[in-house]
């Protein structure tokens, strides 16, 4: 490890922001203060008054190994996150083999170990068969377990009642959901395919996966933790009317959380038309109203976290017809920089960012020592240039996939660099090729 100094650096943490140096030695945060410049280090970086955050911790992404891999992998995806400012993330279980095992969980971190860009953890499974092993997880196993409670692959989607109260009773560590309703997403299926045959126009996506399916399963989600005082965490909202289940408590007092994922904070119905199947995604992007009523959420707090649901596909998968090409959007490259537009429009401040992508998710996981600007946690830290535009048109983009649902659009902010546990991963567009992500730790 060697010693890194930055100096004249905004820095924004636990709801300030102030012009300070910041020096790394061996991986952490060894001083905070107005002057250190003369302090001895290995490294100096000059920040002359750019943005100096905490790194954005991703709580859902999809990086396709095993058994995907020419969607992406640990390593490309973990490099592509890294290069946006996203210096730890959370992958879930739906990959071949699914990770509904607890020999499974422990090979997705023996390869990350070796080829993670990013600190990383794994959800467990949920399915209708694996009671016992949820029984038998170590809490400081996994970051969370994931349940499917709308469509998904193989046995991830839990549809017995009985498991799913069992998952939610005995889970020893925080359940996350994605909540939608299968029957009314298979009905309204069949009505439109009585209508268009095989070739159901794209713009129908969010009529087939619909308000009404999102609501029904998140409440059902919500019902059932409060009868069996399950902390769970209801993944991508995507709907106003949602919101009326989740509350702005502080969140060391909630045991219901929520999160909602950047393409739904900026896109719309309104963008199918263009994007086609290039944003079609589950749940599906609504409209332009509800994407207003998220935003207003996250402010205030009603919404907790914000993630991407980074979902890799190749552009031969999604130039298929709406009903065959799959969801998900390739989307943490630019994760950061489209969450920066919503603090130039004045939507968000810059301090509520941090606290939705760092502080709130380390805590609501219990993640150790990460996510905060402390002295004697891990550098994890992004320097963001918030007077840069980043073109994304002009950038390499680090997906194995090779495309972005951002592509046309300039952002008005560009990461200058990313600094994972200490190592310097990422610098005016050049990634140090050596993996330096970590295995997180929880206290729990």
């Amino acid at each position: 490890m060697t010693r890194l100094l930055i100096t004249n650096a905004l820095t924004v943490n636990e709801g300030r922001s102030r012009v300070q140096d910041v020096l790394i030695r061996d991986g952490r945060i060894h001083a905070l203060g107005a002057d250190l410049s003369g302090r001895s280090a290995d490294r100096h970086i000059e920040a002359d008054g750019r943005a100096l955050l905490p790194g954005m911790m991703d709580d859902q992404v999809h990086f396709r190994q095993p058994g995907m891999i020419h969607k992406g992998d640990i390593a490309s995806e973990s490099r592509s996150a890294m290069a946006g400012g996203i210096t730890s993330f959370m992958e879930m279980p739906n990959t071949a083999p699914p990770t509904t095992t607890l020999e499974n969980l422990e090979e997705k971190h023996r390869i990350a170990s070796q080829n993670a860009f990013a600190n990383f953890s794994f959800y467990l499974g949920g399915a209708n068969d694996n009671i016992e092993t949820i029984k038998r997880l170590d809490p400081r196993q996994a970051c969370g377990i994931k349940v499917f409670m709308g469509a998904s692959t193989g046995n991830l989607l839990v549809d017995d009642p009985v498991a799913l109260e069992q998952i939610f009773t005995h889970a020893p560590v925080i359940v996350a959901t994605h909540c939608e309703d299968t029957p009314t997403i298979e009905a309204n299926t069949r009505r439109f395919q009585a209508i268009y045959g095989d070739v159901v126009p794209v713009e129908l996506h969010p009529s087939i996966r619909s308000e009404a399916a999102c609501y029904a399963s998140s409440r059902l989600a919500v019902e059932l933790a409060r009868r069996c005082h399950t902390r769970l965490h209801v993944l991508h909202l995507s709907t106003a009317k949602e919101l009326t289940l989740f509350s702005d408590l502080p969140l060391e007092e909630k045991r219901i959380t929520a999160e909602v994922c950047v393409h739904h904070l900026f896109f719309s119905d309104a963008d199918y038309p263009a994007k086609g199947n290039l944003i079609k995604c589950n749940p599906a992007i609504k409209t332009k109203q509800d994407r207003a009523a998220l935003l207003t959420a996250l402010s205030r707090g009603v919404i907790d976290v914000v993630g991407t649901d980074h979902a890799p596909h190749t552009l031969a998968e999604k130039e298929q017809p709406y009903l065959k090409a799959p969801s998900g959007l390739p989307l943490a490259q630019h994760a950061l920089v489209c969450l920066l537009e919503h603090v130039h429009d004045g939507a968000l401040t810059i301090e509520a960012l941090v606290e939705r992508t760092a502080h709130a998710p380390a805590r609501l996981f219990d993640v150790r020592e990460r996510g905060f600007l402390r002295e004697g946690y891990w550098a994890d830290l992004v320097l963001v240039d918030l007077n840069r535009p980043t073109r994304v048109d002009d950038q390499p983009v680090f997906y194995r996939c090779g495309w972005s649902p951002f592509s046309g659009k300039t952002f008005r902010s560009t990461v200058v660099a990313t600094i994972v546990s200490g190592h310097l991963a990422y610098m005016e567009g050049a990634v140090d090729p050596v993996p330096a992500g970590m295995r997180l730790e929880f206290d729990r």
